[in-house]
């Protein structure tokens, strides 16, 4: 294991200790019993995991356990472990480039997600991997969105695609052609934060989309919802809205920094497995890394 590999499982981890100090704590306990089993679950409920996915783990850790009268807490909480990886593992998928370039990356999110700091680091991983980045400011609303992904992209040699004001989809429409103009490999196209709930803006996210599709035969290849990890349970119902409107392909979990509980992840897998694409859990461009369901489950429960 390499040494970001080793300093990215540490700020996981750090990022999820108020949870698995819970866990921890809980499961410290000599006696292994139904009670203990059911503080177990409340403790996962509590964590953001919701109530099924909190069942469905304890079930499976019941079953798995069986009637061993002298199971220990450590071989509970390995038991959990392993089942949360397993609830997990089909929400794993590595981002795949297509052949043809560019690959056009639409991200969505709600005003506050960090969606436009996640493109910023998107812009740095990818170029880490020698691949050359486009952005698209396609939220053309809030100037601050455009400056901030100027200030991304001047950090990591990345050219911004950017209209003080106009049309979004006409802003994406035009970035997708510079895009092909330039052999660009990726593309990641910005766009204005907005509530599922207001259907006018969901309508321009589906223009925006048909604008892309447009642009270039087969993309968006990636129809990404970036979410805030500290909102809970209410995400569930903005991934179940953007999906609904414009299809995703996957989701960007950020802000795991400490004060996210982080189970939510765990209700995503067992009401929607759509992969998970990225965690992020600072500010730093290296914050954001591919989403590993093991690695996850380990900073989770410990070890």
């Amino acid at each position: 294991m390499t040494d970001e590999d080793q300093g990215w499982l540490a700020r996981l981890g750090q990022g999820l200790a108020k949870t698995r100090s819970s866990l921890v704590g809980l499961l410290s306990s000599a006696r292994v019993d139904e009670a203990l089993l059911e503080e177990l679950e409340a403790t996962l409920v509590r964590a953001d995991a919701g109530v099924p996915a909190a069942q469905l783990l304890l079930q499976r850790v019941r079953a798995r356990l069986g009637r061993r009268e002298a199971a220990s807490a450590e071989t509970v909480r390995a038991a959990l472990r392993e089942e949360l990886t397993a609830l997990l593992a089909p929400s794993e998928r590595a981002l795949v480039l297509p052949e043809q370039r560019p690959c056009v990356l639409m991200v969505v999110g709600v005003n506050g997600s960090g969606k436009t700091t996640t493109i910023g680091k998107l812009a740095h991983w990818f170029a880490a991997r020698h691949l050359k980045v486009l952005l698209a400011a396609g939220d053309t609303f809030r100037a601050a969105a455009r400056e901030q992904l100027q200030i991304w992209g001047q950090r990591n040699g990345v050219e911004v695609i950017s209209q003080a004001s106009g049309d979004p989809a006409a802003v994406i429409f035009d970035s997708v052609a510079a895009a092909r103009a330039r052999s660009v490999d990726v593309l990641i196209a910005d766009t204005a934060g907005r509530l599922p709930t207001q259907a006018h803006l969901m309508e321009e996210l589906k223009r925006i989309k048909r604008a892309i599709a447009k642009g270039q035969e087969g993309a968006p290849h990636e129809v990404v919802l970036v979410i805030d990890g500290t909102n809970g349970q209410n995400v569930l119902a903005q991934v179940r809205a953007f999906d609904q409107a414009i299809g995703l392909t996957g989701l960007i979990v950020t802000k795991l920094d400490g004060t996210a509980k982080g189970g939510v992840i765990a209700a995503l897998a067992r009401e929607r497995p759509l992969p998970i694409l990225f965690l992020g859990v600072g500010e730093q461009p290296q914050d954001l890394q591919p989403f590993s369901a093991r690695q996850f489950a380990e900073a989770l429960i410990g070890t």
